[in-house]
C-alpha cells in the first residue's frame, strides 16, 4: 500500500523522495477537482438551455487597502510563514508527522513577522496600482460557473466539520478519551456528514446568487458521484480503516485478482494488525486476515452510476428528479456495502445497524419522494 506519496514514487519508480504528501489527502484534492469539474459543466449547460442566470453585483472600485484588510492579509501572512519557515526548518519531521507539525503551537516567529509583513506589503501595492481620485460604483456580471471557486471552498471546510463531527458520533467512545485529538486529527472522517454540511454550504452560496435549491441540487448529483469515487481511490490505497469485514472464503472465479476479492492493506495508515517482518518506521502494520476491499467496490460501483447519472442528465427536464435519483443510487450503494464492511453498530429494539445504514436508507426514501414529487408536479403543470 501507499501511505504517503513518497512510498507510491519508491514503489513505482524506485526513487526515495521524502515528501509531506499522504496519498489519502492527494485523492481528496483530486475528489475536489473532479467534483469542480463536474459541478462546471452542468452549471454552463443549465445557463445555456435558459434554466440558470447571471446576476449582476455593484461592486465599489479604486479605493486604497483598507486597515482591516491589511490586518486580516497580515494575520494570514504570519501563519502561513509561522508554520512554513518551522516546517522547512525541520522538514524530517514534517515528512514523518506532518499532522503533528500543522496543528501543533509549534512555529518560527521570524518566518511569521516576515511574510505577514510582505502580505501587507503585497496587498497595499496591489490596491495601489488601481487606486482612483473618486472611488466609483461599477456593474459586475457574475455568471453561474463563475460561483465554483467560492462554493468548493465552503464545501471543504463544512464537509470536513461534518464529516469529523459525525465520525465522533460514530466512535464517541474513541472521541470522549481524546476529544480533542479527536476534533483536529485529519484522519476519521465520515462521508455523510462531509455530504450534509458541505452540501448545505453549497445551497447557501447559490441561494444567494439566485440559484434555486432544486436546480442546484441537481447540478451536484453527478459531481458528488464522481467526486465519492475518485476519493475512496484515496481510502484504498492509503488503507484508512474503511475495509470490510474478513474474507476467507475462496475466490468465485480463478480469473480474479487475489487484492480484488481479499487483501490484507499492508502499510496501513489507520496502523493496525501486526508487524510486517522488516519494515521500520510508521506505516508498519497488516492486517492478520485479509478483508474485503470495501472501498475498491465502492470506487467502481460509484464510478458507473456517475456515468449513468451523467448519460440521463440530458434527459431529465423535471427539478429536482435527477438528485433524487442521485439521492437513491446512493443510499443503495452505502447500504448493500455496508453489509460486508467495519463499522460500528447500533442496536435499538433488537434492530442492529450502522449509522450509514440508517443514513442511506433516509437518503433512499427522501431520493423515491423526491422523484414522485417531481413527477406529480410535472403532471399538474401539464394537465
Amino acid at each position: 500500500m501507499f501511505p504517503t506519496v513518497s512510498h507510491f514514487l519508491s514503489y513505482a519508480f524506485g526513487i526515495d523522495i521524502p515528501l509531506p504528501f499522504n496519498t489519502f489527502g492527494v485523492f481528496v484534492a483530486l475528489a475536489f477537482i473532479a467534483g469542480y469539474w463536474a459541478f462546471t459543466k452542468e452549471l454552463q449547460r443549465k445557463e445555456a438551455l435558459g434554466i440558470l442566470h447571471p446576476v449582476t453585483r455593484v461592486e465599489t472600485i479604486g479605493q486604497p487597502a483598507t486597515l482591516t484588510e491589511m490586518i486580516s492579509n497580515g494575520l494570514f501572512g504570519f501563519l502561513i510563514g509561522y508554520k512554513l519557515i518551522y516546517a522547512l526548518l525541520n522538514y524530517r519531521l514534517f515528512v514523518n508527522d506532518a499532522q503533528s507539525v500543522l496543528l501543533s503551537l509549534k512555529g518560527n516567529i521570524i518566518g511569521g513577522i516576515l511574510l505577514a509583513a510582505l502580505f501587507v506589503y503585497w496587498d497595499y501595492k496591489e490596491k495601489g496600482k488601481y487606486k482612483l481620485a473618486q472611488p466609483k460604483q461599477v456593474k459586475i456580471t457574475v455568471h453561474p460557473h463563475e460561483l465554483m471557486g467560492h462554493m468548493i471552498v465552503w464545501a471543504a471546510v463544512w464537509g470536513f466539520l461534518g464529516a469529523k463531527i459525525f465520525d465522533n458520533l460514530e466512535h464517541w467512545d474513541t472521541f470522549v478519551q481524546d476529544p480533542i485529538g479527536g476534533l483536529l486529527s485529519f484522519s476519521g472522517l465520515t462521508f455523510y456528514g462531509g455530504l450534509i454540511c458541505g452540501g448545505a454550504a453549497v445551497l447557501y452560496i447559490a441561494r444567494k446568487n439566485g440559484i434555486k435549491p432544486l436546480h442546484m441540487l441537481d447540478v451536484g448529483g453527478p459531481g458528488m458521484m464522481l467526486a465519492y469515487s475518485v476519493g475512496r481511490i484515496g481510502c484504498h490505497l492509503s488503507g484508512d480503516g474503511d475495509w470490510g469485514i474478513v474474507n476467507t472464503h475462496a475466490k468465485p472465479f480463478n480469473w480474479l485478482p487475489d487484492w480484488l476479492w481479499a487483501y490484507t492493506y499492508p502499510n496501513n495508515v489507520a496502523m493496525e494488525g501486526v508487524q510486517i517482518p522488516g519494515c521500520t518506521g510508521r506505516f508498519c502494520m497488516e492486517l492478520p486476515l485479509p478483508v474485503y476491499p470495501t472501498p475498491l467496490y465502492e470506487v467502481i460501483v460509484c464510478f458507473i452510476l456517475f456515468l449513468v447519472l451523467w448519460r440521463i442528465r440530458e434527459r431529465i427536464k423535471l427539478p429536482g428528479m435527477l438528485f433524487g435519483i442521485y439521492l437513491m443510487m446512493n443510499g443503495m450503494e452505502r447500504f448493500f456495502v455496508e453489509l460486508i464492511r467495519v463499522n460500528t453498530k447500533y442496536h435499538v429494539a433488537g434492530i442492529a445497524f450502522t449509522q450509514a445504514e440508517l443514513i442511506s436508507a433516509l437518503l433512499f426514501i427522501s431520493g423515491l419522494l423526491m422523484v414522485v414529487s417531481a413527477v406529480r408536479k410535472g403532471n399538474k403543470e401539464t394537465s
